[in-house]
């Protein structure tokens, strides 16, 4: 099975940190967040990994070499210029099965190979893992009318959306939609499947996820991975015993 995973972002939120790193190998713990998601998608069957590329892409491509010392055959997919999240995949020869997409900065424990499944058994032209997230809204909510009567009146509600986690199963098919050297960002590649009529699969998940973005996400995950290592990895990989 193969996997892309975008690792071409400047990630500027993280700075002044991703100035000399790209985001993707940020230390989490003992060892970079790609590491994790690269140890995470071997042992869930993946063989195959693609590493798009871009800003500080020697760096990436030094630490991961062919991806043997993870269990992988690494290639490289390198864009010469910002083609945002879905453009990448234009560039890459190959993809003529079922592929993995996902950003290269998650710290999730969601089973990859679960969701491969559920894609393969609903048919789908597309499948987004998702997750549900309570924003909580800390002021008193009025609902009025087309008049402004007054409707309702709810005091700090909380409200839950499901969320995209950045990972997505494709078929083959979907590089059809996109236009090779031209920016494309995923939420826009999932719209415009559904504008021509192909069918776009929900996964619902509810296990441990973080985008790490923002500094804050940066000192949670490794708080997170410091405790609970042995849920982002595999027994050999954690330390404990198989």
């Amino acid at each position: 099975m193969k996997a892309v995973i975008l690792a071409g972002g400047k990630g500027t939120r993280l700075a002044p940190y991703t100035t000399v790193l790209p985001k993707p190998l940020m230390p989490i713990g003992d060892m970079p967040i790609l590491e994790i998601v690269l140890r995470q998608l071997a042992h869930h069957g993946f063989d195959e990994v693609v590493l798009a590329v871009g800003y500080l892409a020697e760096l990436l491509m030094a630490y991961c070499g062919d991806g043997s010392k993870f269990g992988l055959k690494i290639q490289y997919s390198r864009e010469e210029q910002p083609l945002g999240t879905a453009g990448p995949l234009g560039l890459i020869s190959g993809l003529t099965e079922t592929f993995l997409v996902m950003n290269g900065d998650l710290l999730t424990t969601l089973d990859y190979q679960a969701l491969y499944r559920y894609h393969r058994q609903r048919g789908a032209i597309a499948t987004l893992a998702a997750r549900q997230r309570e924003v909580k809204i800390d002021l008193g909510v009025i609902e009025v009318d087309d008049q402004h009567w007054l409707q309702n009146y709810i005091e700090k509600p909380s409200i839950r959306y499901l969320v995209s986690t950045g990972v997505y199963i494709f078929e083959p098919q979907v590089l059809d939609f996109i236009v090779p050297h031209q920016r494309l960002d995923l939420p826009d590649l999932v719209l415009r499947l559904r504008e021509n009529g192909q069918r776009v699969n929900v996964y619902p998940f509810d296990g441990y996820w973080l985008d790490i973005g923002r500094h804050e996400d940066y000192e949670i995950a490794m708080d997170e991975f410091a405790r609970r290592r042995a849920e982002f990895l595999p027994p050999a990989d954690s330390g404990e015993q198989a």
